[in-house]
């Protein structure tokens, strides 16, 4: 899928909500900008895609679609490894953005509360909530791919993290991999865990091993 058509699709979205088309255009550059940026290399546009793609497969069964999509779009708009507050300046980006659209004011606070929830995945969920544990389940996808694009992917985090020496990176890195994999479970949603969840708890233990 090409960037063009990224941006079809981005207009369709948000057409509904902003009838101001250079407005929704200088959005899409933005967030075509961050994501494209030279420091970025797993957290792209190919993850966005990949997010919205499967998004689109279940949209009949998301209770707000509209407003997954919206946080699918914004939720690593601004990635930097060197800082800790990610997800919190994205939710942000998103309700400046959202703040010019006919979205209610509820459904733009919970696009950035779905944001700003994927700080830390192991989080368990304060009530039943489909759609966060829809959202949280495809962002984590790549967990649970084939070994050699998880291998890829692990490779890209490293390339994020670059400006990180290696005496720093791996006691990090392997700090995350024993949370997740100390998680009950990684993935939230029955689908998501019979089909990944097996494969993603062995790619963590290998690529944890090799650390």
């Amino acid at each position: 899928m090409t960037n063009s058509t990224l941006s079809n699709r981005w207009h369709q979205l948000t057409a509904p909500l902003l009838p101001d088309e250079a407005a929704r255009a200088a959005a899409y550059e933005q967030l075509s900008a961050a994501y494209s940026a030279s420091d970025r290399h797993y957290h792209t546009l190919h993850h966005v895609r990949a997010l919205l793609d499967v998004a689109e497969r279940h949209a009949s069964t998301l209770q707000d679609s509209t407003v997954v999509q919206l946080a699918i779009w914004f939720h690593d708009a601004v990635y930097s490894a060197r800082r800790s507050d990610n997800e919190e300046r994205s939710a942000a980006l998103a309700l400046k953005f959202l703040e010019q659209t006919t979205l209610p004011a509820a459904r733009r606070q919970r696009v950035a509360y779905l944001i700003e929830r994927t700080k830390d995945h192991t989080q368990p969920l304060s009530a039943p909530d489909a759609d966060l544990a829809f959202f949280l389940d495809a962002d984590l996808q790549i967990l649970g791919a084939p070994e050699a694009d998880y291998w890829q992917y692990a490779r890209q985090i490293r390339q994020e993290y670059r400006l990180i020496p290696d005496l720093l990176y791996r006691p990090g890195r392997r700090k995350v991999l024993e949370k997740m994999l100390a998680a009950p479970t990684l993935y939230r949603t029955p689908e998501f865990r019979q089909r990944l969840e097996d494969t993603a708890r062995r790619n963590l233990r290998l690529e944890l091993a090799d650390l």
